[in-house]
């Protein structure tokens, strides 16, 4: 599936299963993301956005988005929008 790279991880919060993003690209609510990284490789679809604690459906280059994950991140992987 051809991807487009959106962003990467810089913090992941374990107790609650979070991760925070810095884009580089447009991502939405209903986007599928590609987490990569040495130990990290998953598809999550995204089901909520949130920028400073309040839900969004949309986030653009240069914010700091934070969404739950279902598995653990690392910072530094790679973030990638699965494009059909």
């Amino acid at each position: 599936m051809p991807e487009e790279a959106i962003g990467k991880v810089t913090h992941y919060f374990d107790r609650i299963g979070v991760a925070v993003l810095q884009l580089t690209g447009t991502v939405r609510v209903g986007d599928t993301l590609h987490f990569q990284g040495h130990s990290t490789d998953f598809n999550q679809a995204i089901t909520s956005l949130q920028i400073d604690h309040k839900n969004v459906s949309e986030g653009n280059p240069g914010q700091d988005v934070a969404l739950k994950v279902d598995r653990k991140v690392h910072p530094h992987d790679h973030v990638l929008k699965v494009t059909a």
